[in-house]
């Protein structure tokens, strides 16, 4: 089971983490998308990777869960410092260095840490995102799905973000568009969004991962030295697969993993076997690299 919370102060921030597994064991830092607590990353997936002889840290980024929050609309922070606060908890947790296996714009962060803070990085696992470099370098990639186009085109109104049933109802819609053909499971999303709202209250502000912006990455992706796995789900209708295959070609000797039945979300239970078993195989310290 996972430890205790834990709030590490990182400036004027606090950031709220969970641990799972012996600390002695290879660390493994997970970190979510846009919008995203600590809680997406679910007790069941986590325990297993533990149960693969990983100590597992997940957190709220801020503006999510009982991390800092910041007004809504109005962050004041850039998308710089999600990058460093994710080198803050390694800091404040006494980790010299972690496998990092970032999803979403979480995977994007994972890019920047390979980049930035390769010292840091004893592995990359990049779960359905895109590259972080120039779209110029991709001029072929395709689009999203027309689905997440029309979304995007006329989002829906948001919920009463203090009532539960209105929250669960819009996670659960906004499932169905980004599963692409992959199943939804209703009692599963309200069992997470239940869990975060009683930890960390309404989840409005957690919008703000949308409006911040940081310094580009430009052409170093090829940069990066740490063994690299993408792990990209086969339905994904934001990112569709090609957009794996090309993140997977410009980080030298990555190897590209495709989950069938999986769609731009955190996997379900009926792929954690299939995804711990990737990773576990790609963080064991014993592995040639």
């Amino acid at each position: 089971m996972g430890s205790d919370e834990r709030l590490i102060r990182l400036g004027d921030v606090e950031i709220c983490t969970e641990s799972f597994g012996e600390a002695e064991h290879p660390p493994i830092l997970l970190i979510a998308g846009n919008e995203a607590s600590m809680d997406w990353w679910e007790d069941g997936f986590c325990e297993r990777l533990a149960d693969a002889g990983r100590y597992v840290v997940r957190y709220d980024s801020r503006d999510t869960g009982r991390s800092t929050r910041f007004p809504v609309g109005d962050p004041g922070y850039s998308g710089d410092a999600l990058v460093h606060d994710a080198v803050g908890v390694l800091d404040g947790l006494g980790l010299s260095r972690a496998h990092i296996v970032g999803i979403s714009s979480g995977g994007g962060i994972a890019q920047y840490l390979g980049v930035w803070n390769p010292d840091r990085v004893a592995s990359l696992t990049l779960m359905s995102t895109t590259p972080a470099s120039p779209e110029e370098r991709h001029p072929h990639l395709p689009p999203p799905a027309d689905t997440v186009q029309q979304l995007f085109a006329a989002p829906p109104p948001g919920p009463d973000w203090g009532d539960r049933e209105s929250v669960i109802a819009y996670m659960v819609a906004m499932e169905h568009v980004f599963a692409g053909g992959a199943p939804v499971d209703p009692a599963r999303l309200r069992q997470v969004v239940t869990r975060a709202m009683e930890r960390g209250g309404d989840m409005a502000s957690a919008a703000n991962h949308w409006l911040v912006g940081g310094t580009p990455l430009g052409d170093r992706l090829g940069e990066i030295t740490a063994p690299t796995l993408v792990l990209h789900g086969r339905e994904d209708p934001l990112f569709l697969y090609q957009h794996a295959e090309a993140l997977a070609s410009e980080i030298p000797g990555a190897r590209l993993h495709l989950v069938p039945g999986v769609g731009h979300q955190h996997p379900p239970p009926e792929r954690w076997e299939e995804v711990v078993t990737a990773i576990a195989a790609h963080t064991d310290p014993g592995r040639e690299r």
